[in-house]
This record gives C-alpha cells, sequence and structure tokens, in this order.
C-alpha cells in the first residue's frame, strides 16, 4: 500500500477530519490532502508525529518498504513486535522482548542463543541444530557486532 492510501486510512479509521489531523500534527490542511493524494510525503520530523498518533511504524508510514528484523535476536519485526522508546515512539531496530523500557534485555550473546534453542527447537529442528544456526548467525547482527567491538 502507498503512503498516500496508508495516511487516508488511519486518518479516517481514527476519525480524524484533514483539518484535525492537520492541527495535531501543526501542519496545514493543504499539507495532508497533498500527501493523501500522493502529491507529497511528510517530511522525516512529521512522519515522526504519525508514528506516534498513530502508533504504528515509520516503516509502515511509507508502506512497509524494508523488512525489519530485530538486530539482537534476527526475528521479523511489525507494529506489534517493535520495540519503543521511553517516549512511546518506536525503535526500529529491535523487537519488544530484546529492548524493553530503554534497555537491553540481553547483553550475553550466550544468554540469548540459550534462550532461543530452548524456545525454538522441536522435533523438526533439534536443539543442536538450532544452536548452530544461532551462533553462526546472532553474531552478524548489529547489535552484537557493536557489543563485540
Amino acid at each position: 500500500m502507498e503512503t498516500k492510501n496508508i495516511i487516508f486510512e488511519l486518518r479516517t479509521k481514527n476519525g480524524f477530519s484533514q483539518d484535525e489531523l492537520a492541527e495535531k500534527l501543526y501542519v496545514t490542511r493543504q499539507a495532508v490532502s497533498r500527501w493523501e493524494t500522493g502529491e507529497t510525503v511528510p517530511n522525516t520530523e512529521t512522519l515522526k508525529l504519525l508514528s506516534k498518533l498513530f502508533d504504528v511504524s515509520i516503516n509502515t508510514l511509507l508502506g512497509s518498504p524494508r523488512k525489519l528484523i530485530c538486530q539482537c535476536c534476527g526475528m521479523t519485526l511489525d507494529d506489534s513486535s517493535i520495540s519503543k522508546e521511553t517516549d512511546g515512539t518506536f525503535n526500529e531496530e529491535y523487537c519488544k522482548w530484546c529492548y524493553t523500557d530503554g534497555k537491553f534485555v540481553y547483553t550475553n550473546l550466550e544468554e540469548l542463543t540459550d534462550f532461543l534453542v530452548g524456545h525454538m527447537s522441536n522435533e523438526n529442528w533439534p536443539p543442536e541444530q538450532a544452536r548452530e544456526y544461532f551462533e553462526a548467525q546472532l553474531p552478524k547482527l548489529n547489535y552484537w557486532r557493536q557489543t563485540n567491538k
């Protein structure tokens, strides 16, 4: 879905007129109209305000152009699993289970690996195979690359 349709859908779903949305975002009604016709796209600061107002990620507002994965555990992210900062803004780098209340839950790669193996392995994916996979993949994620520097 395109940004223009997403903004229109979120605005109408929340019962806002273009004037009301414009007031909440400190822009003109004409700006909202131009977004909804696809003439323009909101700037970065306005996207942040829209994200917070509608409780959706900027990635969602832009039509989900990139596949988001948690840079700590590798889980695929959507608006229900993306972490938030203490001010309520989305942090599109991490899931809410790895990063919560402005803090990282896992600071030790071995601890996260043990947790994932315990919860992800099954009869089709034995613990040894799961551990081998996570030990190979997790260090490639941004959080663990930065932690190991």
